[in-house]
């Protein structure tokens, strides 16, 4: 075993709740109601219920230990399928947390693999399990940025957010260091090493991976637990590895994640913004709008340029997201999918936009997504938004009462304001004490 692989299971296996500050268990708890409420609103939709259907169909066990029920549904499924149909559904709703450095999304499998696990692990304290949901973090976010730097191809987060289920999994499931070894070596093998731009040009429910991600963790951990064995994780254990590493339990990356405003692609986020502000700066209506100039990164002006025929497309569409948010002021779910996606207004309005890369702000990717905009009005005014970073970052953070109000603009729709606040207040008040993570359990199994 090598320093690094031992301090990372120091660190997923014997740190308790105690031994994290309050700010990352705080942010853990933040996070995980962003999320929840993501996982409510793409319940109804099309991805999650095949998600759901395909776990029960493929991914089930005849043993009652290995069995989970899968959120907002009912059913149950083996362990991995049930994690692997929530994180599906939540990944094909884009409008879940990310990491600017992993150039990806985390808590897409943290939230499901704490809920599968949960119902295997039903006397967890509340800030232990706020402890394991900072270790999924942590651990995937840095096996993330690893495997980005020492690899040539763009991956999804699925290729990486395996080894955070899979220390989730050690942790919830008491495993020791050589078992968890193994299974970290499992998934960085099996994790889905799928072409990001692929998905980006062809939009469609694979989205960026992690329903595989999920799936790969769980089995892993099981398969380590059962004796199989796998080759070191080399995004762990390499030699290059070693300085992504240096500042784990030093640097809480959980307090760093974005929170999307948008269920849209983060890549379209800096346009929207720059258009935000532009049109409340100077109260502007739509009707007033004659033409739209988006200046942003390669990646962003990479998104699908035509009009999306389907939600995973719209969610990957930064004119058809620019043009949403010009006609209607918001995006919610109802902008994205179903009549949203054929209405008349936003692709008129999509019409009136152009797309092009800017170096400078290609410079900053990814560690920034930044864009600015010209829009020219129906008097002639040209007005400028100057370089505009995506909100709900680091740079511009959302409050505790900002990710409230998200998580009930998409929950509320679906399971009810009384259900939903439920569901608000049991997950934040698990960095009490006397709490437990069971206490979610009555809430967010059953259909809604």
């Amino acid at each position: 075993m090598t320093r690094v692989f031992d301090e990372v299971a120091t660190f997923t296996l014997r740190r308790g709740a105690g031994d994290f500050p309050a700010s990352a268990l705080s942010a853990a708890a933040r996070m995980m109601l962003d999320t929840m409420g993501i996982a409510v609103a793409a319940a109804p939709m099309e991805a999650g219920r095949i998600a759901r259907d395909s776990a029960c169909l493929m991914f089930n066990s005849d043993d009652p230990d290995a069995r989970a029920r899968m959120m907002f549904d009912g059913r149950q499924a083996g362990i991995p399928g049930a994690a692997f149909a929530l994180a599906s559904q939540i990944d094909n709703l884009d409008g879940h947390d990310g990491y600017n450095p992993t150039k990806g999304h985390i808590g897409v499998v943290v939230l499901p693999t704490l809920a599968t696990l949960m119902q295997v692990c039903p006397d967890l304290t509340g800030p232990e399990a706020l402890a394991t949901v900072v270790v999924g973090y942590e651990v995937a976010g840095r096996a993330a940025m690893t495997l980005h730097a020492t690899v040539s191809d763009y991956h999804t987060s699925g290729a990486w957010n395996a080894l955070g289920v899979v220390a989730m999994a050690a942790r919830m499931r008491g495993m020791g260091p050589d078992p968890f070894r193994e299974a970290l070596g499992i998934a960085e093998y099996h994790g889905p090493r799928s072409q990001m731009m692929r998905e980006i040009a062809n939009p469609t429910m694979l989205h960026d991976g992690s329903g595989w991600g999920a799936l790969v963790g769980l089995s892993s951990a099981m398969m380590a637990e059962r004796g199989f064995t796998g080759a070191p994780a080399i995004t762990i254990e390499a030699t290059e590895a070693a300085p992504f590493w240096e500042d784990l339990g030093q640097f809480w990356q959980v307090e760093h994640q974005y929170v999307k405003p948008y269920p849209i692609c983060r890549w379209a986020h800096g346009s929207i913004d720059a258009v935000r502000s532009v049109v409340l700066a100077h109260g502007l209506a739509a009707t007033d709008i004659a033409r739209v100039e988006v200046r942003s990164f390669h990646q962003a002006a990479c998104l699908f340029y035509g009009v999306p025929d389907t939600t995973s497309k719209a969610q990957y569409s930064l004119r058809f997201a620019v043009a949403a948010f010009l006609t209607h002021g918001t995006i919610l779910v109802d902008q994205i999918s179903g009549a949203g996606l054929s209405d008349p207004a936003v692709i008129a309005m999509m019409e009136r936009i152009t797309v092009a890369e800017d170096k400078r702000h290609s410079d900053r990717f990814p560690l920034g997504r930044w864009a600015d905009v010209t829009i020219v009005t129906t008097d002639g005014r040209r007005l400028d938004s100057g370089d505009v970073h995506a909100r709900g970052g680091p740079e511009a953070p959302f409050s505790e009462s900002d990710v409230v109000a998200k998580y009930h603009s998409f929950a509320d729709p679906v399971v009810g304001a009384e259900r939903a606040g439920r569901i608000r207040d049991a997950m934040l008040g698990l960095t009490e004490a006397g709490s437990r993570l069971s206490d979610l359990a009555p809430l967010i199994f059953d259909a809604p």
